[in-house]
């Protein structure tokens, strides 16, 4: 008994601050997945790059964080997670650094590629650091913490990035990492106790081969298929190829493999696995309407970048409020029923913006956001709590990691596929709705119509073909919102799988865990 309390006092004893200093990293590394958005015409003409080649700038960072948050879980029980921990935190303030110093679009993609490798393992790392710091029975308020980072950093990035680069200039958007970088390595180095390490662990190059390939050529699938006119262009084919096969080997490999670096009995948890489905249909759901939301208020809502982001700002609002009450009565009430109670939410959001049309009022804007903000933190939070309810301790971080990862795969393939239908159904409403446009169409022929869209002059004509793109757009987006609402119905039926963790059995659990 002596023993066991000497082991758990350490790794408590400072447990306030390894919280604050693992939330920084956690909302730097969920910042820079969209701060830079809105940098990116500035960095184009200080880099001296084409329009495609920009993106790039984007698109490194989110295929090497993709690719390295997998063995996450090994390098942690490798090295130690202490030192993995410092390492990428570590990294990711000298990258970001480098980011802002960049002269050349080389130098920027480079940098941006070393960001996303160390930043990939900050998320994971801090979850997992949290699981272990806190019981059962106050891991809610832990992951209320920790989730406010990961939920409201993609959110809030586009708005700081806006304000920093309109304000500063768009290297800023790097260097503020730098301050908040060192704090958080100070408080790592100084507090955090580092965790077993097995220095015979072999790694499995075949699997994490097979896996990057996989990942890596699906993100830039889903990143340049647009771009590039999907499969019209046989740089997507060849990638998309690619995909398959590295997936198809990981999943034989993972089958069949005696040590693969992700092991197969974390699938066996059910609360776990069906977490994972519900973290995809959250990734999707959280990235694609904040990409949408920002380009509807200013192209046809006729709003400012600063006016967009403070109607956007509800939607932050209501996550953090909903996370923080999720985190204190994710121990009374049942989880199962409040990731119900904010699926019900996120679907009436989504009911009310199939009907937007642009000249919504900002209160009702506001309003729709807010509800949709509520209903993403009341599921993200107990999900947190439920999925590692259950599973073993040693592991925590491979399932952190798996989480992050469903995460990211989730948003890009969220924002592609809505980004996609967007364009494809503009061209397909324009054309419907330009048929009924002819010389004899009697609307067009009196009043202020004939005034406007006057189809013998070229003035009118091109102002008719603008209002036509514009409905064609406003129908789109209609679309677009339809289907976030439909992803929500399946992820739902998910918590008929899930079970309601049991806090004495768990706790129990972890001190024999400790105790060994």
């Amino acid at each position: 008994m002596a023993a066991s309390a000497s082991t758990v006092e350490p790794a408590t004893q400072y447990r306030g601050i390894v919280t604050i200093c693992t939330v920084v990293a956690t909302l730097m590394q969920s910042l820079d997945g969209t701060i830079a958005n809105v940098a990116l015409p500035y960095m184009q003409g200080t880099l001296d790059a084409a329009p495609d080649q920009i993106t790039w700038v984007l698109t490194s960072y989110i295929v090497a964080a993709a690719i390295m948050t997998a063995p996450i879980g090994w390098l942690s029980a490798r090295f130690g997670r202490k030192n993995l921990f410092v390492a990428c935190l570590a990294g990711f303030t000298v990258t970001s650094m480098l980011c802002g110093l960049a002269q050349t679009l080389d130098q920027m993609v480079l940098f941006r590629l070393l960001q996303g490798a160390f930043g990939a393992g900050l998320v994971p790392l801090s979850q997992a650091t949290l699981l272990d710091l806190y019981p059962l029975e106050q891991r809610g308020s832990a992951m209320a913490l920790w989730g406010v980072g990961v939920m409201v950093g993609p959110i809030l990035g586009p708005t700081l990035g806006g304000y920093l680069t309109d304000v500063y200039d768009w290297r800023w958007v790097f260097f503020i990492n730098l301050p908040f970088g060192l704090l958080g390595i100070a408080g790592l180095v100084l507090f955090l106790h580092d965790t077993r390490r097995n220095a015979d662990m072999k790694f499995d190059w075949f699997g994490f081969g097979a896996l990057s390939l996989g990942l890596g050529s699906l993100q830039l699938v889903l990143d340049r298929g647009e771009l590039k006119n999907w499969f019209g262009s046989n740089e997507i084919v060849i990638e998309t190829a690619l995909a398959l096969l590295g997936l198809y080997l990981f999943l034989v490999h993972l089958r069949l493999a005696p040590r693969p670096f992700i092991p197969p009995r974390i699938f066996r948890d059910l609360n776990f696995t069906a977490g994972l489905l519900v973290m995809f249909a959250v990734g999707l759901v959280l990235f694609a309407s904040s990409a949408l939301l920002a380009p509807y208020l200013q192209n046809l809502g006729g709003y400012s970048v600063s006016q967009a982001g403070m109607l956007m700002a509800p939607r932050g609002l209501g996550t953090m409020l909903s996370m923080m009450i999720a985190g204190r009565i994710a121990n009374r009430i049942d989880p199962r029923l409040i990731m119900f109670v904010g699926f019900v939410m996120l679907m009436e959001s989504g009911r009310q913006m199939v009907n937007w049309t642009p000249d919504i009022d900002a209160w009702s804007l506001a309003t729709t956001t807010l509800i949709q903000g509520a209903g993403l933190g009341l599921i993200f939070t107990p999900l947190q709590v439920i999925a590692f309810a259950t599973l073993p301790a040693d592991l925590r971080t491979d399932g952190t990691a798996l989480f992050s990862l469903v995460r990211n795969v989730g948003s890009s393939i969220g924002i592609s596929v809505t980004s996609f239908l967007l364009v494809e159904n503009t061209q397909a409403v324009h054309a419907a709705l330009a048929e009924h446009i002819t010389p004899f169409n009697r609307v067009l022929q009196h009043g202020s119509a004939y005034l406007f869209w006057n189809s013998a002059t070229h003035r009118g004509l091109s102002a008719l073909n603008d209002e036509i793109t514009r409905q064609a757009q406003i129908i789109a987006y209609m679309d677009d919102f339809k289907l976030m609402l439909l992803v929500s119905v399946p992820a739902i039926l998910l918590l008929l799988l899930m079970r309601r963790p049991n806090t004495g059995t768990a706790s129990a659990a972890e001190a024999a865990a400790i105790a060994e």
